[in-house]
């Protein structure tokens, strides 16, 4: 018996013979549309021809007979992954006379499956005039989705991208990621041929993800029209079909219990408006009414929770208007802060009206009233009644900023059928990162892309002049340090740590700014009872030269006191709720300080520390001296400062992906082009 070693290559070897001869027997015994002896056949082999060297796209699981179009008057390579699974097609391809490049993009996974290798070997081939064939999509998925790994190797070569799809009458597909599907002979198979794409040297990020976008597209319509040709339903996207039709139970339950709930709804928000959470004006609104008329023409609608979610879609919304100056922009929160927000900050940009509980009824009320073009979801907004009301009356849908926290994901895995009717509903999901994007696919969502983070590129918090010249008056020349957006707990530490820092510097003022100023104050009472003197700034007091902290328990003003504070502490961070938005004390000037529990903002702050943009602490007892030092050399604090803009800036671009990715669904028809 030969080497035990030797035994699994001889397997690859024999396996991939036995498939070679399978692919000439399709090739044979079925029909093909069109023939390569027709007038369209002939088009299609020009089009590979005219490209040559190209970057040969297709979908992974899609590849079997695609061999076939590799003629002898043009040589080709095949990048294949190095992974077992792959050895069988290796052996395949040899027999085709296809050489191949070993390596593939890891998908976002950590272990290394030779991607820069690939890379490297793939553009010398172009550059010596062979074709690379690669999929388009990367394991694990989502898939049919291209990465920016096939545009980024365009970019680099200057050689085009050539989508081709084939697809057969009779086939087996198996339940992997891509559904993995084998022709089978006896068929009528379809060949498409798309138009090439073409990516500048000099593409920005912006472009680069317009062309990725193009790709995928031109690769899913000659797949359909592959299938089409063939007469066979397309196995991937009747496996989606499946999954998004299949009955979720808990689904059926949510709507039975919030239908049951409804009667004892006015009651909850009457107690709530009563503990100052409800606008009892409002509160119609909040039961399907619409306090305000439609006006008439096109209608986005946008759904942002409360202040964190609008503030990130704020430029969103400037640049929807000035693209769309036609449309109205509906905007609907769930808070009264964020509703205060929205009429400072976006005036009349917006109709602003509180997003309807949950209910059936009310949210067919809110729905019918106001019949929106498109509906934009921001985060992690999702409401199951709203969303499948909508989905029910053809409003395209996008969930834009994606995010998902684990504890939320692992929910949502618990209840994969409910999970794949509802994210199965939005036509794109933009999520904040590659990893999210992915999870969101697994959920069920058709067209999941990382597009990052709108809160790198959202506008800076408003100043207002008057208001920034009355307190710096009030300040004087005392030093200053910032607490912002904090949450219950973190007042007393601020407090702590003042008390400490007043020992050194008497004159030291604290700017308090909780992250909900309905707490002011309990605020104030908790901070006086510690000794300290307080102001409080919405009673209208300016602080006094007696007075060592200033509660500015007000809406909208975040800004005034960025500002004009050298450092400060972003609350949300001390305590376990996975802290705040660092983003807009950095666009401002100020240097920040961080507690550990930051996991709200992982990937900014991540960022920062990396490059020593900001200074975390561990515990409440290094807040004075963070402060302390920040505070006594003012050098290192600017060093802070510049490092976390230059962070800030290489984080961008995430607006224009998004304007890219909703533009579409703005057309006329514009949900059907979703996968």
């Amino acid at each position: 018996m030969g080497d035990p070693k030797d035994q699994p290559k001889l397997l690859y070897r024999l396996t991939g013979a036995a498939l070679y001869r399978f692919v000439w027997l399709v090739q044979r015994t079925s029909k093909w549309v069109p023939h390569l002896g027709d007038l369209e056949g002939r088009r299609q082999g020009r089009k590979l021809t005219a490209q040559h060297p190209f970057i040969f796209a297709m979908w992974h699981g899609q590849f079997l007979l695609l061999p076939l179009l590799t003629f002898p008057r043009y040589p080709t390579k095949v990048m294949v992954a190095r992974h077992g699974d792959a050895e069988v097609a290796s052996e395949m391809l040899k027999h085709f006379q296809i050489e191949l490049i070993r390596g593939a993009g890891a998908g976002g996974r950590k272990k290394d499956r030779g991607g820069s290798h690939a890379i490297r070997a793939s553009q010398e081939a172009l550059r010596n005039g062979v074709s690379v064939a690669m999929t388009a999509d990367v394991p694990p998925g989502p898939a049919r989705r291209a990465g920016l790994g096939i545009v980024t190797l365009a970019r680099i070569t200057g050689r085009p991208i050539v989508p081709v799809a084939i697809a057969s009458s009779r086939l087996i597909s198996f339940p992997t990621w891509s559904r993995l599907t084998i022709n089978l002979p006896w068929s009528t198979c379809g060949s498409v041929v798309g138009d090439p794409v073409f990516v500048p040297h000099d593409a920005s990020d912006a472009e680069q993800e317009r062309l990725r976008q193009l790709v995928e597209d031109r690769l899913n319509d000659a797949t359909r029209d592959a299938y089409v040709k063939a007469g066979a339903a397309d196995p991937l996207l009747m496996a989606r079909q499946r999954a998004a039709t299949k009955a979720s139970p808990m689904l059926a339950g949510y709507r039975v219990a919030t239908r049951a709930l409804q009667p004892i709804v006015p009651a909850v928000l009457a107690y709530r408006a009563r503990k100052g959470k409800e606008d009892p004006l409002r509160a119609p609104e909040r039961m399907g009414v619409a306090s305000r008329e439609r006006p008439g023409g096109r209608l986005i609608w946008l759904h942002a929770a409360s202040v964190g979610e609008t503030n990130a879609v704020s430029r969103l919304i400037g640049e929807l208007k000035t693209r769309h100056p036609d449309a109205t922009v509906l905007l609907t929160t769930g808070t009264k802060t964020s509703a205060a927000l929205a009429a400072a900050r976006l005036g009349d940009q917006v109709i602003h009206q509180y997003i309807p509980v949950d209910g059936p009824s009310y949210v067919a009320k809110f729905l019918d009233h106001w019949r929106p073009q498109l509906g934009v979801f921001v985060e992690s907004e999702i409401w199951p009644n709203l969303v499948q009301a909508a989905a029910d009356r053809a409003i395209p849908l996008a969930l834009v900023n994606a995010r998902l926290s684990d504890r939320s994901l692992v929910g949502w895995r618990r209840r994969p059928t409910m999970a794949r009717r509802l994210f199965g509903s939005f036509a794109v999901v933009l999520a904040q990162t590659e990893y999210l994007s992915r999870q969101f696919g697994k959920l069920g969502a058709p067209n999941a892309r990382p597009a990052g983070n709108l809160k790198y590129d959202s506008t800076p918090l408003p100043v207002d002049a008057a208001a920034a010249t009355a307190f710096a008056t009030a300040l004087g020349d005392r030093p200053l340090f910032l607490a912002a957006s904090t949450h219950a707990g973190e007042e007393a530490m601020v407090g702590a740590a003042l008390r400490v820092l007043l020992r050194e510097r008497p004159d030291l003022l604290a700017v308090v700014v909780p992250r909900h100023p309905e707490r002011g104050a309990a605020i104030v009472s908790e901070l006086k009872n510690g000794g300290l003197s307080v102001a409080q700034r919405s009673t209208g007091a300016l602080p006094k030269a007696s007075d060592a902290v200033y509660v500015a328990d007000t809406l909208g003003e975040l800004g005034l006191f960025y500002a004009k504070a050298p450092v400060a502490f972003i609350g949300g961070s001390l305590v376990e709720h996975g802290g705040q938005n660092p983003i807009e004390a950095i666009q401002l000037g100020t240097a920040v300080i961080s507690g550990p529990y930051w996991h709200n903002f992982a990937e900014v702050y991540g960022a920062l520390q990396a490059k020593e943009g900001c200074r975390k602490i561990s515990a409440a007892a290094e807040l004075a001296p963070a402060i302390a030092d920040l505070l006594a050399d003012p050098a290192a604090a600017e060093r802070m400062r510049r490092n976390a803009r230059n962070v800030v800036g290489s984080l961008g671009g995430a607006l224009a992906k998004t304007l890219a990715a909703l533009e579409p669904l703005l057309q006329p028809g514009g949900a059907a082009g979703a996968p």
